[in-house]
């Protein structure tokens, strides 16, 4: 390593890379690496398609979201529409509009008048190489037919926004993607 504050001279080689293990939604994935000091080892991480994050708000500003059963952390959790990007959404603004508009009305039934974007992340980079597109949803309206995933248990409602943000401060909102959506629209609303 030349110089530690040179951002190139941290960077990985990968030498070979293959899928552990494949399941709907995501890959395991095991890349081959060179470290900078020139050791190699093998490093395991999710390998999962770009996701959009929808904060929808009504006409009057109340917010629609989803209690949702999380296997994972084994209970309901309070959040906002989000999925996965499909291929043919592509990943220009265009894309993700698209993408939201869908997830906004599978997952609730919305369809909203207006979409911007609110930020793009890296939400666990040391562990998965997801990236979610977090979008403003607004004028959102119940017209839309829902359109469930079998796997998905969703119920929907509408709240006011200031209970959802009050939530992020209390420990109320508990899922990450709703969290870091409500803050950007904050930062953006000063």
């Amino acid at each position: 390593m030349d110089d530690p504050d040179d951002p190139a001279d941290l960077a990985w080689e990968t030498l070979d890379s293959a899928v552990d293990y494949a399941c709907p939604g995501f890959d395991v994935r095991r890349d081959e690496v060179r470290f900078p000091d020139g050791e190699t080892d093998g490093f395991h991480y999710v390998d999962e398609p770009p996701a959009v994050v929808v904060l929808p708000l009504t006409p009057d500003g109340d917010v629609v979201v989803i209690d949702e059963w999380r296997q994972a952390v084994g209970r309901v959790n309070r959040g906002i529409p989000a999925g996965t990007m499909e291929p043919e959404d592509g990943d220009e603004e265009a894309g993700i509009e698209r993408a939201a508009a869908r997830e906004l009305a599978e997952e609730t039934g919305y369809e909203a008048d207006a979409f911007e974007r609110l930020t793009t992340v890296e939400p666990t980079n040391g562990m998965a190489n997801a990236v979610h597109h977090h979008v403003l949803a607004t004028g959102c309206e119940p017209t839309a037919d829902r359109d469930l995933d079998h796997n998905e248990s969703i119920a929907v409602e509408t709240i006011p926004y200031d209970d959802l943000l009050a939530a992020v401060v209390d420990d109320g909102l508990r899922d990450g993607r709703a969290v870091t959506a409500v803050l950007w629209y904050e930062l953006l609303r000063r």
